[in-house]
């Protein structure tokens, strides 16, 4: 054991020694490798990474700390103890998911935020599960206390929304670093209680304020993530997120995460629910590396923070700590572990929490004495008794006080109900036109498809004609919205030449790898940047992404596009959680765009449906209230509403739709049922009258037939929305009924436009009303439009001012009267396929079939 061996120069034990006695190599090896840190690294394959995690493992003393820095520690580690217990003492039968038994969490960010804005970084964003979330709002970003003891107060709120329970709300600061002197934006983003939602929200907002920053390497703005154990292998929204970490348009240059590992996901342990020896290993796919650490041991924690922090400013890639500890309660503190893990819960009732294990230790080393460890506790109790107090005064809770994204500036000075225009001038559309129709500047050395100069050309010659399709439409929307120096970015599976070969937004060359040229950046010099980028394939964790990219900035069109509308479904949670309804949870605001194209093309179950029956079923407008119909009532519906849903049929409807986005004086989630058979279809173009100064998006668009010149003598009014149209209007002109059969497609459904359907019912008074979908009757709008048609010919209405807009009450037969007003006594009837539980037939045949007898109800009057 005493004979001494040459060092090989892979290892760093030896410090400046170059041979070392193998008693002593031994020693140093156990030190490093066999105590309280586990490291996992060498699947990673550079040598140089390797290299650079030994040295900081291996050299002699790297572990060392001064009397300071174990004092900072046990300070940190106090407030974190004391806030849980503070909790426990003052709410003990509130849910509040505390960290005991992981409390060296907070000494672990704090480490990791002290170094990383040691080495430049200016903001944080961070995603986190319920899990000691409040402890990280008071502790890490010290939110004020007296604020987050008001949630448990059960007050009603001031401001509008419905809200959420208190560990689910997200924060922003910015405050000094006192370790560093150097300030930081911290930004916590709220998520709901479906675990790892919010990862890739985080990424979005992250990658959103680099590049808002002009900071493209992620040395100013990093990520930094928090997760469970269970969550962290169960969830596949964490592959899905992790998966984006390396892509150009997606990286964020690293993120770090931190994982919360209590060895137990409710009630059940990882002999049940994972199949991989750590809960870590999905993090192996984009070479992480892994550190294990003894969450007892808040030395050895804080060492794997601080490496952790240097990797990601040297290397920009991801990173994990896996924090092994326990839970002290059960999964909240209302909840009995000892049901189903009461070998391990006797176990940790006989365990020392980790601040009297690490404060013996200092003490027994001399660093502090018994009377000081007790004055911090003190100090800080003080400190939460006193911000009780003055929680104890507020008599109201604020939502706003919890807004992860402020979005300084924008709602100031503005008429919350004026819309800029979205007409442009014609100089403009046909400038862009041309340029989107034209090759590459150096059309000699690009060369391009013979299918696309084909393509360039039919374009170029709708340019002359003053006319566009879909295509053309969109890309008019994006350049004029360049022009103004809005950025957009446009991102999903397919979509920089688009799922149906329609858009082109990037041209390839021919013979030269990665070559490419895309005409909407190169419209004008000093336009804003175009992002347009094709996705992992991913729905979850890309619609996440751009979610978070959107609540960065509102000045900025955000799109994610589906390859098949019913594709979105995968994405679910987002839509339900986030989307729908984050404007009410957390006073959250966004524009984000979701383009799902929709139609019932005989492709089959899972290519037909964007399930638009599901979106408006979230939507937040009342089907028996019909507002006063006042000039504003356009707008005073989409600031009232929290979304908005729209089936298009024309270039110039899109147009107007996405430049309304960014007209609008606040922001409002927007669902397109996109074309398919329509972005070639001759007659579903817009001629550019229809997008010039002065015109606007149409909510609804009258029949402008032979019908509509005559409409007492019109049988049938129809109302329909998208795709449908086309197939309809070509029916009722074959059998000649095109004088007979009014037909009116509603554009936007929600919000219902029911001031203009009340006028179209009016003008054909003699017709019996239907609605007309090639959905099935289960799916689709029936269900949806079905009341708001009935709330709008009832006719007689009260209406009812009240502190959240209007009231209206709808009187029966026996009610009083305020007014007279006649009810219409018609009814809606419905057109359209059978219910069914598929979203169509798989059969062509089949398909032709119900497309037929769809027809035949159409023109039977």
């Amino acid at each position: 054991m005493d004979r001494v061996f040459k060092l090989p120069s892979t290892t760093f034990i030896g410090g400046k020694e170059t041979s070392l006695p193998l008693r002593e190599i031994l020693r140093r090896l156990e030190l490093s490798y066999c105590r309280h840190i586990g490291v996992e690294f060498m699947f990673i394959n550079s040598l140089e990474q390797c290299n650079w995690i030994r040295q900081r493992l291996e050299t002699p003393g790297c572990m060392e700390l001064t009397a300071d820095q174990k004092r900072l520690i046990l300070a940190r580690l106090t407030r974190a103890t004391g806030f849980e217990s503070f909790l426990s003492r003052k709410w003990s039968s509130e849910k509040r998911f505390g960290l005991e038994g992981c409390e060296i969490l907070i000494p672990a960010m704090k480490t990791v935020i002290d170094k990383s804005t040691e080495l430049g970084v200016e903001s944080i964003v961070m995603g986190m599960p319920h899990r000691g979330r409040l402890n990280v709002l008071a502790n890490v970003c010290r939110k004020p206390l007296y604020q987050l003891f008001t949630q448990f107060a059960g007050l009603e709120a001031v401001d509008d929304g419905s809200g959420d329970v208190k560990y689910h709300l997200g924060t922003y600061i910015e405050r000094l670093n006192r370790v560093t002197n150097k300030n930081i934006r911290l930004a916590v983003v709220a998520n709901p209680s479906h675990l790892e939602t919010v990862d890739p929200v985080v990424e979005g907002k992250t990658r959103a304020e680099q590049f808002y920053r002009g900071d493209g390497e992620g040395k100013k703005v990093m990520s930094m993530l928090l997760h469970g154990d269970a969550a962290f292998a169960g969830q596949g929204v964490v592959f899905e997120t992790i998966g984006l970490s390396e892509l150009p348009d997606y990286t964020t240059h690293g993120t770090v995460h931190i994982v919360v590992n209590n060895q137990i996901g409710f009630t059940t342990d990882p002999r049940y629910s994972r199949s991989s020896p750590y809960c870590t290993d999905v993090a192996r796919v984009v070479n992480a590396p892994i550190f294990h650490v003894n969450a007892d041991d808040p030395e050895s924690v804080i060492h794997v923070c601080n490496i952790a922090a240097e990797w990601r400013a040297t290397f920009h890639k991801d990173v994990v700590i896996d924090l092994v500890c326990y839970r002290r309660y059960g999964h909240n503190e209302l909840d009995e572990p000892m049901f189903t893990q009461p070998l391990m819960y006797r176990k940790i009732r006989s365990t020392k929490p980790c601040l009297d294990k690490y404060a013996e230790h200092l003490t027994a080393e001399g660093v502090v004495t018994e009377s000081e460890v007790q004055d911090v506790k003190a100090k800080y109790d003080k400190i939460c008794e006193e911000a009780l107090d003055r929680a104890r005064k507020e008599t109201h809770i604020k939502y706003k006080d919890w807004i992860d994204s402020p979005w300084s500036g924008f709602f100031e000075g503005k008429d919350p109900l004026k819309v800029a225009k979205t007409g442009i001038v014609e100089d403009t559309l046909v400038h862009i036109g041309k340029r989107f129709s034209s090759p590459p500047p150096n059309a000699a050395e690009f060369i391009i498809h013979k299918g696309i100069e084909r393509i360039l050309r039919s374009r170029l010659e709708m340019v002359e004609n003053r006319v566009c399709d879909w295509a053309l439409g969109e890309a008019m929307a994006f350049g004029s919205l360049l022009k103004e120096g809005i950025h957009v970015r446009l991102s999903g599976q397919d979509v920089e030449r688009g799922t149906f070969s329609h858009r082109h937004h990037v041209l390839h060359h021919q013979t030269v790898d990665k070559a490419t040229y895309k005409p909407l950046c190169n419209l004008y010099p000093d336009q804003a940047p175009y992002t347009v980028c094709n996705s992992s394939l991913s729905e979850y964790g890309v619609l996440g992404f751009e979610l978070g990219y959107s609540m960065t900035n509102p000045n900025a069109l955000v799109i994610w596009e589906a390859q098949f509308g019913d594709f979105a479904n995968t994405a679910q949670c987002i839509i339900d959680t986030l989307l729908a309804s984050g404007q009410s949870k957390w006073v959250r605001q966004t524009g984000l765009v979701m383009l799902l194209p929709h139609g019932m093309e005989g492709q089959g179950p899972e290519h037909s449906s964007a399930r638009l029956e599901r979106f408006l079923q979230m939507s937040s407008d009342d089907p028996d209230y019909f507002p006063p119909e006042t000039e504003d009532f356009a707008v005073r519906q989409l600031h009232d509403i929290n979304w908005i849903i729209t089936n298009c049929t024309t270039p110039a409807n899109f147009f107007h739709m996405m430049r309304r986005q960014i007209a609008l004086p606040f922001r409002k989630p927007l669902i397109v049922m996109t074309p398919k058979s329509l972005l070639r279809h001759p007659e579903a173009r817009s001629s550019f009258d229809d997008m010039v100064e002065g015109t606007e998006f149409q909510r609804i668009i009258p029949d402008e037939g032979k019908a509509s010149q005559n409409p007492g003598n019109v049988k049938k009014l129809i109302f329909c929305s998208g795709k449908v149209y086309f197939d309809l209007v070509k029916a009722t002109r074959e059998q000649g009924l095109d004088d007979k059969i009014a037909i009116t497609r509603v554009e936007q459904l929600t919000p219902f436009p029911f001031d203009l359907i009340k006028n179209e019912c009016e003008k054909y008074s003699n017709a019996q009303i239907a609605w007309a979908q090639e959905e099935h009757k289960n799916q689709g709008a029936w269900t949806y439009v079905r009341p708001r048609f009935e709330t709008t010919l009832a006719g007689q209405r009260d209406v009812i001012p009240s502190k959240k807009g209007w009231f209206v009450r709808l009187f029966g037969k026996d009610d009083p009267k305020p007014h007279e007003t006649k009810p219409d006594e018609r009814t809606v009837s419905y057109i359209g396929r059978a219910v069914a539980s598929s979203t169509a037939t798989g059969s062509k045949a089949a398909h032709l079939k119900e497309l037929k007898s769809l027809l035949d109800d159409t023109t039977r009057l």
